[in-house]
Formats: structure tokens, sequence, C-alpha cells
């Protein structure tokens, strides 16, 4: 039987987790920073139903599981499906995630969550098997289950988003680290970034100028009317869209991004020696940060070959991951539940 932490471990393949313990259905949480999402799966994995919710006013961390719990009641209800048929949970939580004590050590400003112990939470408020992780974590194993890294042992899923971060996976399992911390590149120092010391859970140096906020802030820093038809206030994707229509300061923002992008996949790289890279989340599936980065790319990269590309699951990213996590974690205590107790063989006695 396999321990929780040698299920989390376990390496990513394309077999179904759970075949042994009949009909039931799992739940996939995305805790966002500013909202919540839920699927109900069925045991080979297909959706069945989904559920959404703002996050706003709600961040403490009780308030997050009555929100999962109205989520789920509410999932149930509408797919006809009986409580008693569901197997398990899994959620992706935005920041350091020990994985084997099931806590959520720190998250992302948006949050502010410190050594939460999601996991049991969640098996106390719903009465079944839990486990978590990191988001970024879970949306790189979705890209290796049904996206754009099907067979590939060795990649890295790069979230830009509101902030930035990577899930690495090598040899075909998740990398997490020592501390948890793997991926945690919003604190890479690049040239052009700040070198001052971030506390963990604030945004780091280059999520400072990379992230979907960070680049908001450079773009409200060079605005003038003068110099573009954009308004001050836009987002990320909006200054992109401006790139591609030939507003030259958005061109200039755009150029400047890709650029901090492509420093932090090329550094990855040489660390890695990993062969593809995979952009997701709202502001790195643009396809004008795809082109310009990769043109950079290419640029410097002309003896390794190293594909980048865009997510093939996009926001369900993070869902299908998690719906894989949890069942495996229906599969390993369905094993449990029907592991007959070991015999313990004594020495021959005379």
């Amino acid at each position: 039987m396999k321990s929780e932490s040698k299920m989390a471990e376990q390496r990513i393949d394309n077999k179904n987790t759970l075949s042994a313990s009949g009909n039931g259905y799992v739940v996939a949480v995305d805790i966002g920073g500013t909202n919540l999402r839920l699927a109900l799966a069925d045991m080979t994995g297909a959706i069945v139903a989904r559920w959404s919710s703002s996050t706003a006013g709600s961040r403490g961390a009780d308030a997050i599981i009555d929100l999962i719990c109205n989520g789920v009641t509410d999932l149930l209800e509408k797919s006809s499906v009986p409580r008693s048929a569901l197997a398990a949970i899994a959620a992706g939580a935005p920041g350091i995630t020990d994985v084997d004590a099931g806590i959520v050590i720190a998250t992302s400003y948006l949050l502010g969550w410190r050594d939460v112990p999601l996991r049991d939470m969640l098996e106390t408020a719903l009465g079944i098997p839990a486990a978590v992780d990191n988001d970024v974590n879970l949306a790189a194993i979705g890209e290796s289950r049904a996206g754009a890294a099907i067979g590939v042992n060795d990649f890295v899923f790069l979230a830009i988003g509101t902030g930035i971060g990577a899930g690495i996976v090598l040899n075909g399992r998740p990398f997490r680290g020592m501390g948890w911390s793997a991926g945690e590149i919003g604190y890479m120092l690049v040239p052009g970034v700040s070198e001052l010391p971030t506390d963990h859970g604030k945004p780091g140096a280059l999520e400072g100028l990379m992230g979907g906020e960070g680049i908001k802030a450079e773009w409200q820093r060079r605005w003038s009317r003068e110099r573009t038809t954009l308004e001050k206030h836009v987002t990320a994707t909006e200054i992109f869209d401006g790139a591609l229509k030939g507003d030259l300061l958005a061109q200039i923002v755009l150029e400047q991004s890709a650029r901090i992008l492509a420093y932090a996949i090329y550094n990855m790289s040489l660390m890695l020696n990993c062969p593809l890279f995979v952009l997701g989340g709202g502001v790195g599936m643009h396809l004008a940060l795809e082109d310009a980065t990769r043109h950079i790319l290419e640029q410097w990269n002309r003896h390794e070959h190293m594909e980048l590309v865009r997510s093939l699951l996009g926001p369900d990213a993070q869902l299908v991951g998690a719906i894989h996590l949890a069942l495996a974690t229906a599969n390993s205590h369905h094993e449990k539940r029907n592991c007959p107790p070991r015999l313990l063989r004594l020495p021959h006695q005379q």
C-alpha cells in the first residue's frame, strides 16, 4: 500500500488511476486569489458539472472551506449524485504547500494564508479523503495527463496570471523541492528586476515585472497621453492586444515582458535541461507574448532543442490536475480498505 507521500509523488502516466473502486465521483478544487472553481468528475476523470464563486471578502481559510462545502452541495444537487458517491477531493492552493502533511505553508499576498492544515479541514468538513498541492503543480500534472505535455517526462509549466509560478516535472514526477518551494520563480533575479530581498508571500522581483499586476504597474509608470492611444488603466492582456495593433508603447512593454520571461526560461532550461516549456495563465497564453518570447529564445538558444508552447487545457489545467490527484487519493484509500491484514511470521520454534 502507498503512503500519502508516495502517492503524491507517483509517476505521472496516462493510465486510469481508479478502476477497482467501482462507480463514484471526485471533486477538484482550484483556489484562486480572486475566484474559487470546483469540478465534479466521474471515475474516468470526465467532468460532469462545474461550480465557481468569487472569493472577494471570503479569503480566510474557514470562509474558503464554507464556500467549497456550498459548491460541493450545489454540484451534487444539479448532477443528482448522492453524497455517499463521493470518493475523494483534491484542492490546489496558490502557494507553497506541504503535500505530505497537507498543509498550505504560505500563499500569495492575495490570500495571505500561513500554515493552514487544508487537507484536515477538507476531510473534517466533507468526511471524505482529501489531498492538496500547489495549484501550478496541479496544472503541470493536468498538462501531462491531457494537455500539451502528454508523453513528455521532463518539462516546465509556467503559469502567468496575476503573478507567475512554475510547475516542474522531472523524470515523469512533479518536483517540489526539499522545502516544497520549487518553482517559486516569482523570486528569481534576472537582469532588469529589483535586487531588494522579498519575503515569501509577497510579490518577488520577477513577479514584480512579469506578473499581470507587474506588467500593469510598468505600463502605468511609462504611460502618457502623447505616447499611446490606450488608456492608463488597462490589463496586461489589453496591453498585448494593443501591441498587436501597432501601439508603440504597448510594443515596448511587450518586448520588455518577453525579454524578462525569456531570461527566466533560458536559465531554467540550462539548469533542468527540459525540452518543453508550457505557457499557461491568462497572461501567459497571450499569442503576442508567446511569439515575442520565442523569437528572443531562438536568438539565444541555437544549439539545444527547446520547445515553447501554449497550454492546451487553458484555465482547466489546474482542475484536470486536481481531478487526477483526487482519483489517485481515492484509489489509495480504496486499496487500504480492501488490503487484508498481513500475518506476522514468527520464527519456527523448536
